[in-house]
């Protein structure tokens, strides 16, 4: 059993992007920035609590963190894992009052 707390931690916002966006438009597929230590279950489990609709797949890429370098003082970006959620047919999440 997953606890709400943790269903809360776990989706962190959506992310927008060109190539979101086109997986929106094409395959009804939404994303969204999620805890690192989040799993494909906790996921779907969050989204279809969170948002009242039904997952048909989740795919989850963790981003490594990348190096930075500014005005010779060396650096790193955070890590980041997104969730690319595929919803049912018919399905969709209003993102509108939502901000990144």
């Amino acid at each position: 059993m997953i606890t709400k707390e943790r269903l809360l931690k776990t989706i962190l916002l959506p992310h927008f992007s060109e190539k979101a966006t086109l997986a929106l438009e094409n395959n009804n597929t939404y994303v969204f920035k999620v805890s690192l230590y989040a799993t494909k279950p906790v996921v779907k489990a969050a989204i279809e609590h969170l948002f009242n609709v039904t997952v048909d797949g989740v795919r989850i890429v963790r981003l490594k963190p990348k190096q930075r370098l500014f005005k010779g003082i060396k650096g790193k970006k955070k890590a980041i894992k997104k969730a690319y959620v595929k919803l049912q047919a018919g399905q969709t999440i209003d993102l509108a009052g939502i901000s990144a």
